[in-house]
């Protein structure tokens, strides 16, 4: 199957970006991001040996729930609108994009477990991008320390649009190393040992910078507009 040599590729990736930061590859978790694929190469992405499916729309999530009777750990990698929280909240074990407190207060009020967020972070401070300034982190992840139905595992961010390995390569340093200054205060509510950063593009930029969860979506999956077999 096309997905299964796919993941041989980016194995091989990881393994020799963990060598260049002299790190273990079982740090790293790849996220496979199947949010623009059927249900069907959904399935042959478990089959493939992956078991971490990511999804940005509550629908999509829930329809490949609905069909798919495998188990699955399953990340939700889009903004999440405060209204559509009591859709999903339940249905996932990991949120990448908590990003104020509106959010959390409902995360708060609908989940029935805890759950393991990302707060996202706009570390490049473009407009079109969601999350919370790094200047703002740490105050934002104290002010959850009464949400028991959050853990904050750890910060998530996306990379500029550009070709310029430099921009991206500081983008993720800035986020490691927020994520090293909240971690140090060992919060109970927010252990940040992990960071998510990273696609298909930039994946191995982000390991060498410390990613721990990197969403890999056409690289590995690809899209429908694509034959996989």
């Amino acid at each position: 199957m096309q997905i299964e040599r796919n993941l041989l590729q980016i194995q091989q990736q990881i393994n020799q970006a963990c060598t260049r930061a002299n790190r273990s590859t079982s740090d790293v978790h790849i996220v496979a991001v199947t949010k623009a694929v059927s249900i069907e190469r959904t399935v042959e992405a478990l089959q493939s040996g992956l078991n971490h499916l990511g999804e940005n729309r509550p629908e999509g999530l829930l329809n490949k729930q609905e069909a798919i009777n495998k188990p699955a750990v399953w990340h939700y990698i889009g903004s999440l609108q405060t209204r559509k929280v009591k859709q999903v909240i339940n249905k996932i074990q990991v949120l990448h994009s908590l990003d104020r407190l509106s959010l959390a207060d409902e995360i708060q009020k609908r989940a029935e477990h805890t759950i393991d967020c990302f707060v996202q972070v706009n570390v490049s401070e473009e407009d079109a991008k969601h999350g919370i300034e790094l200047k703002n982190v740490q105050t934002f992840i104290e002010s959850l320390h009464e949400h028991n139905r959050i853990r904050v595992i750890g910060l998530m961010t996306m990379a500029p649009n550009t070709s310029n390995d430099e921009v991206i390569r500081s983008v993720f340093k800035g986020l490691k190393d927020m994520q090293i200054k909240i971690s140090s205060n060992h919060y109970p509510h927010a252990p940040c040992t992990e960071l998510s950063m990273g696609m298909s593009n930039d994946f191995e930029i982000a390991i060498e910078e410390g990613a721990t969860y990197v969403r890999i979506g056409t690289a590995l999956v690809g899209n429908e507009s694509e034959d996989l077999t």
